[in-house]
């Protein structure tokens, strides 16, 4: 791996730390040649502080080690973007990130979507919310829901028309997303049992 630490002026070049995981960047530090080569020697990451003017192994006195995954630099090759598997909270402040943020898995429109389904649940106004309306009526017709498409997205597979098929799979999904929450769960959860299932 071709890294350029010339182009700064004191030879430290950023490293993005992201969670190799959820996917999160935890933190930002920088790297000088010594200290990338650490972290590639020892697969545990090790800044450069600018403010103690020495090498730091990220966990050295806490115990919260970032663990390497891998390790990509930028088109520039003067930026490094870590993957990494951390022990513990990131920030010194005790926090997951340095942005104080969790570090859960993220599902990009679907987690948005599953915010929506939340705030549905917790409004009661059926008349104004379908999401609402089927809380309302209870488990049992949630989970009918969920079979009624889960026969529709069947019945579409078996066909050729792609476009029926794809609607009738968001609209499994979308109800399967309401049942999860009916039951106080979350795609997390459903990620969570699958990456168990992997390690085996």
């Amino acid at each position: 791996m071709k890294v350029d630490f010339s182009k700064s002026a004191h030879g430290l070049i950023p490293a993005i730390i992201q969670d190799n995981t959820t996917l999160q960047v935890l933190m930002l530090g920088y790297m000088n040649a010594e200290s990338f080569q650490k972290t590639v020697e020892t697969g545990k990451v090790t800044f450069f502080s600018r403010s103690k003017s020495r090498l730091w192994t990220k966990g050295e006195e806490s115990g919260n080690f970032l663990n390497v995954v891998d390790i990509k630099n930028d088109c520039d090759d003067d930026t490094l973007l870590i993957k990494v598997n951390p022990v513990g909270p990131t920030c010194h402040k005790g926090t997951d990130t340095c942005w104080a943020e969790k570090n859960e898995p993220k599902f990009g429109f679907l987690s948005e979507l599953e915010t929506t389904i939340a705030e549905r649940k917790a409004n009661a106004d059926s008349e104004k919310s379908y999401v609402a309306s089927l809380f309302q009526k209870g488990i049992n017709k949630i989970a009918q829901k969920v079979g009624e498409e889960a026969v529709e997205v069947v019945i579409e597979a078996k066909d050729n028309n792609d476009h029926l098929f794809l609607d009738e799979s968001a609209d499994l999904l979308f109800h399967y997303l309401i049942l999860l929450q009916a039951k106080g769960f979350t795609l997390k959860d459903i990620a969570g049992v699958l990456e168990k299932r992997s390690e085996k």
